[in-house]
């Protein structure tokens, strides 16, 4: 299933995710005149940030309206599919990627290229999500979906690897890891609680059925999450499992 963006919602419900990109921000470091990709920059809050180190920062994300967000704030930005990058061999320090890694399709193809963008002994460094990201979420909404006859809809919408799996993985394609860490990590949702997150991060899974049954699935799926994900005063926390790595290129 093809998932699609809306800037104003994300901006509004998914907010979290460059809130909470501090710890893979600190592992990439970035330092003054390095160049860095922001790879899957979304709206380009995060890769801002970045720019304010002094780095030198391109944005690149496969979804035209993420990429006209990004612009918007000033950030230089293109459009394309990760597995296609728009760029030279060897033209940046590090390639750096923040929950955006768990919806690309191709990954061989966009290890390498990333592998090819990056200077000899450039780095790699990202946060996706890891092996049980949304389990409860998935298993919940893939309930719903099969009580409605829908029940492929959540198939392959995200991969979420183990660490040594990824880890193997990157090797094949020429990097050395360095670290790389499976992190819990529980998220207070934003006040539009789980039908935001449904509506801006299963957009595509939503859009995909029926328009009279879009907010029977939601309802549903938000009924059967509540005794595992929302407290007692009525807080949405995800539960979120992220991976985190920093790969080396060989010089």
């Amino acid at each position: 299933m093809t998932q699609t963006w809306d800037p104003q919602t994300y901006g509004r419900d998914g907010a979290f995710v460059h809130k909470l990109a501090g710890g893979v921000v600190d592992w990439l470091d970035a330092q003054s005149d390095e160049r860095i990709l922001d790879l899957g920059c979304g709206d380009g809050q995060l890769t801002a940030r970045l720019a304010a180190t002094g780095a030198i920062v391109t944005g690149v994300d496969a979804s035209p309206d993420m990429v006209a967000a990004a612009r918007a704030l000033g950030i230089a930005a293109d459009e394309a599919p990760a597995e296609r990058l728009p760029y030279a061999d060897a033209s940046f320090h590090a390639v750096f990627s923040n929950a955006a890694l768990h919806w690309v399709r191709g990954q061989d193809e966009m290890m390498d290229e990333v592998r090819r963008v990056l200077t000899p002994g450039g780095r790699f460094v990202a946060e996706m999500g890891g092996h049980g990201n949304i389990a409860a979420i998935r298993v919940g909404l893939m309930a719903v979906l099969a009580r409605h006859g829908c029940g492929d809809r959540e198939d392959g919408v995200n991969y979420y690897p183990t660490p040594s799996g990824y880890k193997r993985r990157l090797e094949r394609h020429g990097f050395t890891v360095e670290r790389i860490d499976l992190i819990p990590r529980p998220t207070p949702l934003m006040e539009s609680g789980m039908e935001g997150w449904l509506r801006t991060f299963r957009r595509g899974v939503i859009e995909s059925l029926p328009e009279s049954l879009r907010a029977t699935v939601i309802a549903e799926c938000c009924d059967l999450l509540t005794p595992a994900l929302r407290d007692e005063e009525g807080n949405w926390v995800a539960d979120y499992v992220r991976l985190r790595f920093i790969a080396q290129l060989s010089a």
